[in-house]
């Protein structure tokens, strides 16, 4: 947990005050912490998980044992894409 003194608006205030009341949170700081939960993932990248990342790394290595590096037509993408 880290502590942090902040300075907050008058509206930003009320805007806590709403939180608390509505979550039924105990200070101000729960009011913080609740409101950064909500809306923290819109404003925050996701984290990739390693195993993922393994995964495209895979991917993309059986693509170019496959293929190479030659570029593809459109016209032959789209008969690999659409299973023709």
């Amino acid at each position: 947990m880290v502590d942090a003194r902040v300075s907050l608006s008058k509206y930003s205030n009320r805007v806590l005050t709403v939180v608390k009341a509505k979550y039924d949170l105990n200070d101000k700081s729960q009011a913080l912490n609740k409101f950064i939960e909500d809306y923290g993932p819109n404003e925050l990248e996701p984290e990739v998980k390693e195993s993922y990342v393994k995964k495209l790394l895979e991917i993309e290595e059986d693509h170019f044992k496959k293929y190479g590096h030659r570029h593809t037509s459109l016209k032959d993408l789209r008969k690999e894409l659409e299973g023709e």
